[in-house]
């Protein structure tokens, strides 16, 4: 018996130093926030002054300290930023495992577009305001997490010199064979101006997707160069708001794919606002007209009538351009036009002669109809063109597209 009292002491003992080890190893797994804190390391501009030609410059970059949390383990941090400045609008704006995140300018003129900010001296709007960010440490889902003070960053944005809008670069453009002016080659490219602060727009006929790759295209921000396209992808991870009717090809380039109705929309990429939209085509130039039409049997579309008038939309500085589907001449009137400068109204013709008079050099495929009222004749081959008229280098002139 005293053997038998000798093990069952002996048993207890052992189960006891068991549980206490665990305990003890519990202890040790146990993550300890309460003395946890985590304060930004970065040296803050005073001011940081915000411009559409700086706007892929890094505007900042945040660095912070590492908290203890009490073991070693995998921390994750969330940048976090507040229009309002008591972060109920919260909006996490970047996540990482290391100890730093960078924002651009163009990031900080979207903030500035939030606030309402603008540079217009004409407007109540302030010029200048501040933006609020906080970082975020975290060791899991259900992790304990600490959070450093707040920072606010004061954003200005300068008078423009010359008060016209500015914008990273003087033009973008589109290729693709969803835009029906250029297909896959630089032949014709898409050009959208600088229409506004960080805003490009462009009047395009849009082919709709059925198949293959039409329907899909791509902005570029070099003339002639594959290397500076900016795809879908791009601006989606950039924050932007997509048209619906816009969507990732997922070919091998990620391409924009255009969903909706083959037609002719006004395309805007706002990269302040961060969105990209489809609307009804519109002046977006400054010209002698908002519009300029076309009326006469060699416009497929319309005929000698003003049911359907082929429509010239001002889209830069004295440039009206349209994509036309235009007949060629075979015999009596057909392929003869002419320009208009109001709807619906024939007194307001512009002839063959008076662009002549007035010192245009006119493409060859043109020619003086010789009709009663010298129209222009179509001679080229049947087909859809851009068809171009500019008042200030005074040139009318053809380019080939597709339908």
């Amino acid at each position: 018996m005293k053997h038998l009292r000798k093990l069952k002491y002996l048993l207890i003992f052992t189960i006891g130093v068991v549980f206490t080890a665990c305990e003890e190893d519990a202890a040790l797994l146990f993550v300890d926030s309460s003395n946890s804190e985590i304060t930004f390391t970065s040296s803050f501009l005073s001011e940081y002054i915000l411009t559409q030609e700086t706007a892929s410059n890094i505007g900042e970059r945040f660095t912070w300290s590492t908290p203890e949390f009490g073991i070693p383990t995998t921390v994750t941090y969330d940048l976090q930023k507040s229009i309002v400045g008591d972060f109920s609008d919260l909006e996490v704006i970047g996540s990482t495992s290391g100890n730093d995140i960078a924002i651009t300018i163009g990031d900080m003129l979207g903030y500035a577009n939030e606030l309402g900010l603008d540079n217009d001296p004409g407007t109540a709007n302030p010029d200048n305001g501040s933006v609020t960010f906080r970082v975020r440490a975290y060791t899991g889902n259900n992790g304990p997490d600490v959070l450093s003070d707040p920072v606010s960053l004061n954003l200005f944005l300068p008078e423009a010199a010359t008060g016209a809008p500015v914008c990273e670069f003087d033009l973008l453009y589109g290729v693709g064979h969803g835009l029906s002016q250029t297909r896959w080659t630089w032949n014709a490219p898409a050009e959208f101006i600088c229409a506004g602060d960080g805003v490009y727009k462009a009047n395009v006929h849009l082919t709709a997707y059925s198949g293959n790759d039409d329907g899909n295209f791509r902005f570029f921000t070099a003339l002639s160069d594959w290397n500076s396209g900016r795809n879908y992808p791009y601006y989606a991870d950039a924050g932007y708001t997509i048209d619906a009717d816009l969507v990732d090809a997922g070919d091998g380039d990620n391409n924009f794919r255009f969903i909706g109705t083959t037609g002719t929309y006004l395309l805007t990429i706002d990269d302040i606002g961060k969105t990209i939209t489809l609307g009804a085509p519109e002046s977006i130039g400054t010209c002698e007209f908002d519009l300029l039409y076309t009326v006469g049997a060699g416009i497929a579309q319309t005929g000698w009538t003003w049911d359907n008038p082929g429509a010239f939309y001002c889209d830069g500085n004295g440039a009206y351009s349209t994509y036309i589907e235009l007949l060629a001449y075979t015999g009596n009137d057909d392929g003869n036009f002419r320009f208009f400068t109001a709807n619906s109204d024939w007194n307001s013709g512009r002839n063959f002669p008076y662009y002549v008079d007035a010192g245009y050099t006119i493409d060859a495929s043109f020619e003086d109809a010789g009709d009663g009222d010298n129209n222009f004749r179509f001679t080229g081959t049947d087909g859809f063109y851009i068809l171009t008229v500019d008042d200030i280098n005074k040139t009318i002139t053809l380019t080939a597209a597709e339908q």
